[in-house]
């Protein structure tokens, strides 16, 4: 990573522990401080402190966007409200009558917003299920290209650095949802990708305690840009807020591991269930799905687990299990989510960071309660 301290670069849990350390000369203060005033004082006429009116910017929200830059190799970072706020952002920068070549497999509420944006006539959308149907789709007359890997749910992963060279040779702007991997596992700017969003409600919080989203970008232009228009609209992360974002990226380093360990054992376990007949798992991060068996079963699974949590988000230390069907993708028509595989047996698990013999034993348990 970029961060370089008088002793050379450091690692990347290094920097994660020390967000915000170091940054307060006046008190010395560890922990970074909450800075809840709206307005700032001028010293004089045409002077500034450099900090004039909250929305524009926040010391505290300040130190996370700098922390999101550096961790994803970015020029600049932004803080946002939500990661639908992260996307939106995003998308406000394209003309009327773009092309979007998008991931078929994803995040509901994302569907929802494009789809909005189409039938409003803003934009036009193309979703494909794979490189093949990048490499097909992507032509001069694509804006942007929204890629999700691995994708929500079905847990498929498409090289960025493939369609990086795809989006360069038509003159289109890769974006990319990192929230699943983060940057611990995957940089989508040093694979070529323009922008980076997060819902920075999921790993990077880690807590189930914030709603923010994070945009991030290669070019100082770009992000200038977009700081423009963040600025204008108003969607930014409160200063409280980006304070809980600094606490739990602190810890990100210790728990993406844990989290991606007990995927890993979880994902194993699932696989030898006479009671599952198919398990998505990249083999990376903490993020699984898996089809059961039989569909008739799901609710009373759902009922008998007691170390699971039965609840949409994902990436806080509680381990939770979600039904994309009538949860995070309901919004999806339902002939259109079955035909591209996320069908109504499917469950999605995002592991905490309890232990993995305790999480797989309150499977084992529910699946026997239904057989």
């Amino acid at each position: 990573m970029k961060k370089e301290t008088k002793s050379g670069a450091i690692q990347t849990d290094t920097f994660l522990a020390q967000i915000g350390n170091h940054q307060n000369p006046v008190t010395g203060s560890i922990n970074t401080p909450i800075y809840f005033s709206t307005t700032y004082e001028h010293p004089t006429l045409g002077e500034s402190t450099g900090y004039d009116y909250t929305r524009t910017k926040n010391p505290t929200r300040e130190v996370v966007e700098t922390a999101l830059a550096v961790l994803e190799n970015g020029a600049v970072g932004l803080a946002t409200s939500s990661g639908m706020s992260a996307v939106q952002l995003v998308f406000s920068q394209f003309p009327v009558g773009s092309q979007i070549v998008a991931s078929r497999d994803l995040y509901g509420g994302s569907y929802r917003y494009f789809k909005e944006l189409e039938q409003q006539g803003i934009y036009q959308f193309i979703y494909v299920d794979d490189e093949a149907g990048f490499e097909k789709a992507i032509t001069a007359n694509t804006a942007a290209v929204f890629v999700e890997t691995p994708t929500n749910p079905l847990m498929s992963e498409v090289s960025i650095e493939k369609i990086a060279i795809l989006t360069k040779q038509s003159n289109a702007q890769l974006i990319v949802d990192n929230t699943f991997y983060t940057p611990l596992i995957q940089r989508p700017l040093d694979l070529g990708a323009d922008i980076v969003v997060h819902s920075a409600t999921k790993y990077l919080g880690g807590h189930n305690d914030l709603l923010a989203g994070a945009v991030i970008t290669r070019s100082k232009e770009l992000g200038e840009q977009l700081a423009f228009s963040l600025n204008t609209t108003g969607a930014v992360l409160s200063p409280f807020d980006s304070w809980l974002l600094i606490r739990g990226m602190k810890t990100l380093a210790l728990r993406m591991e844990r989290h991606e360990k007990n995927a890993q054992e979880v994902a194993a376990y699932l696989n030898t269930c006479d009671k599952v007949k198919e398990v998505l798992y990249p083999g990376r991060g903490g993020m699984l799905s898996f089809k059961i068996s039989n569909q008739e079963w799901i609710k009373d699974f759902l009922r008998n687990l007691t170390i699971f949590t039965f609840a949409e988000s994902l990436g806080g230390v509680e381990s939770l299990i979600t039904y994309p069907t009538t949860q995070t993708h309901a919004d999806i028509p339902q002939e259109l989510r079955e035909s591209y595989g996320l069908t109504p047996d499917l469950l999605r698990i995002s592991t905490g960071i309890e232990s993995s013999e305790d999480l797989i034993n309150d499977l084992r348990q529910a699946f026997e309660a239904v057989g």
